[in-house]
C-alpha cells in the first residue's frame, strides 16, 4: 500500500493542451464547420472514417485532407458544436461525432451488434 502511495504522487501530471488555432480564414473556416456540422447532424452519429466519406461526396473546397479535417473536428469539440461519444460493443470501443442537441440512439446499435457477435456459425 506505501509503495503505490508512493507510485501514484510520483507521477507527474499530464500537461494542458493549448487550444487549437485554425490557419484558415474565418469565413473559409466558417463554410467548413457549417458543412461537417449539417453531416453530422443529417446522418446521425459517424465515426471519423463515415465523416471523411461524406465530406467527400459533398466536396468541400476547404479541407484540404483527412488531417486537416480531425483538426478542424477536434477545434469543434472545443467550441461545443459536437460531442464524442463512446460506443460499447464487448471489447471493442467505437467513438462517433454528434450533436449537443440530438439524443444518441446508440443503445439499439450496441444490442444489434452483440447479438450478431452471438450468432453461431454454420460450416
Amino acid at each position: 500500500m506505501f509503495a503505490t502511495m508512493i507510485r501514484y504522487c510520483a507521477k507527474k501530471p499530464k500537461p494542458a493542451m493549448k487550444p487549437i488555432e485554425l490557419k484558415t480564414p474565418p469565413e473559409q473556416t466558417q463554410t467548413i464547420t457549417r458543412a461537417i456540422f449539417d453531416i453530422v447532424k443529417e446522418h446521425g452519429p459517424l465515426t471519423i472514417a463515415e465523416t471523411w466519406d461524406h465530406v467527400k461526396e459533398v466536396g468541400l473546397r476547404g479541407l484540404t485532407s483527412k488531417r486537416h479535417m480531425k483538426i478542424v473536428l477536434r477545434w469543434m469539440r472545443e467550441r461545443q458544436k459536437l460531442r464524442l461519444i463512446c460506443n460499447h460493443v464487448g471489447p471493442h470501443k467505437q467513438f462517433l461525432y454528434t450533436t449537443w442537441f440530438t439524443k444518441p440512439n446508440i443503445g439499439n446499435v450496441k444490442q444489434v451488434k452483440v447479438n450478431e457477435l452471438k450468432k453461431p456459425r454454420h460450416p
